[in-house]
């Protein structure tokens, strides 16, 4: 059995270059070539996340999806245990949305160039004049109708446990006028923690909460703000593990 497992981690392992470089090569035929739409384009990804999920043994459920509403935009913040968060959220998550994703990925060849295409919107994690021009570009993208997810807490868990917020999310939420969705993500930890190579199979579920306004913050409240989004992640999380 643990031969088996250790098996089919190394061929989650070797697939998922294969299978990214794939779809950003269809991503950028579709949008370019056959000048297929942005939206359209979303099911490459959702099918490159799908088949990454499928091939690793990862069995998803999504709960709360009576919470949020499908005509407006949102910043869904949710916890960060795992790349497979970023599987699971592509592949399971019913709601079109983009990521939100650090300017130096969209530098690598053929796949940054399918990332910009595809609509996800590159952020200066850097301080300066650089990083306050993207953070106004990506919450003029989100109030436009943009639903993007991030990760407040800015890495992956080392422990599973989840940490602080970082309050840069919130900052974007505040100035987009959007309303901060907290989702909370149980079982990926277990699935491939940080500092591992080899995939197992596990069950995850994802936990949508209530939607959190946001125009009745200010910026000088961005640290407030960030304390409740994570304290409602938190609750998701104690009710997704009992």
């Amino acid at each position: 059995m643990r031969f088996y497992v250790f098996l089919r981690g190394l061929v989650v392992l070797g697939a998922i270059p294969v299978l990214t470089f794939m779809t950003s090569l269809l991503a950028i035929l579709f949008l370019v070539v056959f000048r297929g739409s942005e939206q359209k384009a979303q099911f490459l990804p959702r099918s490159w996340a799908k088949i990454i999920l499928a091939i690793a043994g990862v069995k998803v459920k999504v709960e709360g999806l009576e919470n949020i509403q499908k005509n407006r935009p949102y910043i869904f913040a949710a916890n960060h245990q795992s790349q497979f968060d970023i599987f699971t959220m592509q592949g399971c998550f019913d709601f079109d949305f983009r990521w939100l994703a650090k300017k130096e990925l969209f530098q690598i060849p053929l796949f940054g160039r399918a990332m910009h295409l595809a609509g996800y919107i590159s952020i200066d994690r850097s301080h300066g004049r650089q990083a306050l021009k993207s953070l106004k570009e990506a919450a003029e993208r989100i109030a436009g109708g943009t639903s993007v997810i991030l990760f407040p807490e800015g890495t992956r868990s080392l422990d599973g446990k989840l940490h602080d917020f970082k309050s840069g999310g919130m900052v974007l939420a505040i100035k987009s006028g959007v309303p901060l969705v907290p989702v909370g993500i149980s079982g990926t930890y277990e699935i491939l923690p940080k500092g591992k190579l080899l995939a197992k199979p596990g069950q995850v579920t994802i936990r949508v909460g209530k939607p959190v306004e946001t125009k009745a913050f200010t910026g000088a409240q961005k640290h407030e703000l960030a304390e409740k989004i994570r304290q409602e992640v938190e609750l998701l999380l104690n009710v997704a593990n009992r």
